[in-house]
């Protein structure tokens, strides 16, 4: 126990890093909320890459394809990156990036399989449209294999890592 207390660190100069970048998304989070904000980020956007539209002949404009990366990476950015960070203030950077990727890769292979066995019915779009049942579980079923893969590595790491904390 004496071991484990001398260990810790504190911070005389005040914040830490992470909890100025607690600070700065607490902010950010509160700043988006407020509808002028809002409006201005959108008109900053459709200034820099355009407007979220289709053209003439139907396909997508390029604003379209920006803003889908980045909510896409925005998006596992903050899933992934708030687990991290909360578990980080309570187990270590090592053991809470191995319990992060257990848990994000754990849920990936669970929406794998939900969707390889309930894959979407109804109306196809026509995209996908040639595709016959087995086609359209092809690509799931591969997210849900590589991420069943991962998690299962995560898992052993961090069995390993526990393993080495208790000698």
């Amino acid at each position: 126990m004496k071991r484990t207390i001398s260990r810790i660190h504190f911070d005389e100069r005040g914040l830490t890093k992470f909890e100025w970048l607690g600070v700065v998304t607490a902010v950010l989070v509160l700043l988006v909320l407020i509808p002028q904000v809002r409006e201005a980020i959108d008109v900053l956007y459709e200034n820099l890459v355009g407007k979220n539209n289709v053209g003439p002949d139907g396909t997508p404009q390029p604003g379209v394809l920006v803003r889908g990366i980045i909510v896409g990476v925005s998006s596992v950015a903050i899933f992934a990156g708030s687990i991290w960070l909360i578990s980080y203030t309570n187990l270590g950077r090592r053991l809470s990036f191995l319990v992060t990727g257990a848990a994000f890769f754990g849920f990936l292979s669970m929406v794998g399989l939900l969707y390889t066995i309930y894959a979407p019915r109804g109306l196809r779009p026509t995209l996908l449209e040639g595709l016959n049942a087995f086609q359209l579980r092809i690509l799931p079923g591969g997210l849900m294999l590589g991420s069943l893969i991962l998690f299962v590595m995560f898992v052993a790491a961090m069995s390993r890592y526990e393993a080495e904390q208790g000698e």
